[in-house]
């Protein structure tokens, strides 16, 4: 069966299947959920069912086949002609640098790749299925250009909006879309996944229920910079002043989204420490709960796109006066 890979998410997976089962699978639905717990996963597995030679997603046959192998080539998407893959940048080379792929996924992407296609029966018959990648990062002109579309499809036509942040869609896209929720990983499942590819699963208590963190977390490369980073935000925040903390914000003044990255997992160490003291040492373990959200804090502040230089001289100043 198609789903069998889909770990942990047994009631999204029913809910899916049932709708098969009935012949009512609905025309656009809305993957909502933590990154990396199994979302796109899903719906490529839909997709396998939609487009299925023998009607019942087997996986084995030509289209199950092509419906989940991506291209060599770029733009990196499914072989089948039917399952049509969305995403920031994914086409790139075909709509031009001027496109405002940038900043999300553009109107210039929906005209060209959705409108363009939808209005033609499926190649090979069955069902035509769009998967949209972070369909939060969907811009409003975008948007707009969709909601016909997804209000009155075409027959056979599906869409599975993808996304981690579904407040961030507009009303419109939400209301005309059928949420099918997945919820964080539990941490077995994290673990068996990194052993099958011989990580270290001691990691998994710090992924929040994401797989895709949890590998990332258990790169050996990546260990190793995170270590550094996390040791010396607790040196700075020990030092006589400030002047380490100043120095490690210096050293992240251009890179937001690594330091939003670092400061994640400064965050889960800080936690990780509140934990272990909340049962011997209470104010221990306030002090650290403090901290916790004061880097909370401060990736949110990175999110509102505060310069990152700042964003860290404020996390340290309020850490050490706390």
């Amino acid at each position: 069966m198609p789903f069998a890979a889909v770990l942990g998410q047994a009631p999204a997976v029913t809910t899916l299947e049932r709708a098969l089962a009935s012949g009512r699978a609905h025309h656009a639905y809305r993957f909502e959920g933590p990154p990396g717990v199994g979302k796109e996963l899903a719906a490529f597995a839909l997709a396998q069912a939609l487009v299925c030679e023998r009607g019942n997603g087997c996986g084995e046959c030509s289209a199950c086949r092509r419906a989940v192998t991506l291209s060599e080539d770029d733009p990196r998407v499914p072989q089948h002609p039917d399952v049509v893959l969305l995403g920031r940048g994914l086409y790139r080379g075909l709509l031009g640098s001027n496109s405002g792929e940038a900043t999300g996924i553009s109107v210039e992407q929906v005209r060209r790749i959705v409108l363009a296609r939808v209005g033609f029966p499926p190649h090979e018959g069955r069902a035509l299925v769009f998967i949209v990648r972070e369909a939060d990062e969907i811009t409003t002109q975008a948007a707009n250009a969709l909601l016909k579309t997804l209000e009155e499809p075409h027959e056979k036509t599906h869409f599975v909006l993808l996304t981690s942040r579904p407040s961030r869609l507009l009303d419109t896209i939400r209301s005309r879309s059928l949420p099918v929720r997945f919820g964080p990983l539990p941490d077995g499942i994290i673990a068996s996944i990194l052993e099958k590819r011989g990580l270290d699963a001691s990691v998994a208590p710090f992924a929040q229920g994401s797989a895709s963190l949890a590998l990332e977390l258990a790169d050996p490369e990546e260990k190793q910079e995170r270590d550094a980073f996390v040791q010396a935000a607790f040196d700075a925040l020990t030092a006589p002043d400030l002047a380490p903390a100043l120095k490690l914000a210096e050293g992240q003044k251009r890179d937001r989204d690594g330091l939003k990255a670092q400061l994640t997992f400064f965050a889960q160490a800080v936690a990780a420490q509140a934990r272990a003291s909340i049962a011997a040492d209470a104010k221990a373990a306030l002090a650290r709960a403090f901290q916790h959200r004061t880097v909370l804090q401060a990736i949110d502040a990175l999110e509102r796109n505060v310069q990152p230089a700042l964003a860290l001289e404020a996390m340290f100043v309020r850490l050490r006066s706390g």
